[in-house]
């Protein structure tokens, strides 16, 4: 009786940590597309900018003020070695994804983004000679021909934003990468991961938007009509911004990797639908096929993925590398770093 009701609180964790992930994730992505393109704020810099101040308030409030979750102390030398680049590449990564909002409909862009287990295979195939599986590799046939489909046939189709959803799958696959090699050493957590690379990626991108987006942000101030309810909106697109990072960590932590696999594929297709009741963007028949197949594909990747990691690998195979093989991952950490003794 006793196990049945803790498998019952279980599995209504999992579902509750599920559906709070989808409804944080979904919101953020559809106000995004709200701000540029009901409000009229064409700025993603700044608003990719606010999204970090925010989440480096939330972050502190939560470990220093509210104290959830401990600090995990990093020696000053390694928040620069290590930290630093992948603050830059995450900074990197938000900006594209806004950039993509601001031209191409949530559809379009979240099904390209679906693309990023291809781009994270490539890059340590290529960059990083990793060995894979062969059924790795077939997992991303109907990725690849999901997102070709899905990109021949998009109605709203534009380039640039085309192209910004593409890199910043390619910045998602580098900082995943970085995240696994130059963080060997401390267990970081969603919170504390933000904690760390949040303000170093405001302090990247202050400066650009302030060059790139601030005389057209003053504008905007002096010439929209509903400022203040508007400047509400995009504040509270920060806070749910930080809310998602941390609601990342719990969901993580209450389901299996292969329930988070399924899980995120869903929510691609939840964010395309109430995407497409809210901005009517047209979606062909053609172009819904694409999307699917890119969804299906990436169920069987994390299902080909799990399945691998739960093998022992046989006697005689070549070692494959958790972690990019640089120099960089070569520099000890500060903590590992021994005593100069004679």
């Amino acid at each position: 009786m006793e196990e049945s009701v803790i498998f019952q609180w279980s599995v209504f964790r999992s579902l509750l940590a599920i559906l709070q992930w989808w409804g944080f994730n979904v919101t953020v992505i559809i106000m995004n597309k709200w701000i540029f393109q009901k409000l009229d704020f064409k700025f993603p810099l700044t608003v990719s900018c606010i999204h970090f101040i925010c989440s480096s308030i939330g972050a502190y409030v939560v470990i220093k003020v509210l104290k959830i979750k401990p600090l995990i102390v990093v020696e000053p030398e390694d928040r620069w070695r290590r930290i630093f680049p992948m603050s830059f590449v995450f900074c990197i990564n938000i900006v594209l994804g806004n950039v993509s909002l601001r031209f191409i409909p949530v559809s379009f862009m979240q099904t390209i983004k679906s693309f990023t287990p291809a781009t994270t295979v490539v890059l340590q195939w290529l960059v990083w000679r990793k060995y894979f599986d062969w059924r790795i590799w077939a997992s991303l046939v109907p990725i690849v021909g999901g997102i070709l489909l899905t990109s021949v046939t998009e109605l709203s189709f534009n380039m640039f934003g085309f192209c910004a959803a593409l890199f910043g799958c390619l910045a998602t696959s580098t900082k995943t990468i970085l995240a696994e090699s130059l963080l060997h050493g401390y267990k970081f957590d969603s919170i504390n991961t933000v904690y760390y690379m949040a303000p170093l990626a405001t302090m990247i991108l202050g400066l650009p938007a302030i060059l790139v987006e601030g005389s057209g942000v003053i504008n905007w101030f002096y010439t929209h009509e509903a400022v203040w309810s508007s400047l509400i909106i995009i504040l509270s697109s920060g806070l749910l911004a930080f809310c998602l990072n941390f609601s990342i960590f719990y969901v993580i932590h209450s389901t299996t990797a292969v329930t988070f696999n399924v899980a995120g594929n869903l929510k691609v297709a939840f964010a395309v639908l109430i995407s497409w009741m809210i901005f009517r963007n047209p979606i062909s028949v053609m172009n819904a096929v694409g999307c699917a197949i890119t969804l299906v594909g990436c169920t069987f990747y994390g299902y080909v993925r799990h399945l691998l990691s739960q093998q022992p690998p046989p006697p005689g195979t070549p070692r494959t590398p958790k972690t990019p093989r640089n120099r960089m991952e070569l520099l000890p950490l500060v903590n590992d770093k021994l005593d100069d003794k004679v």
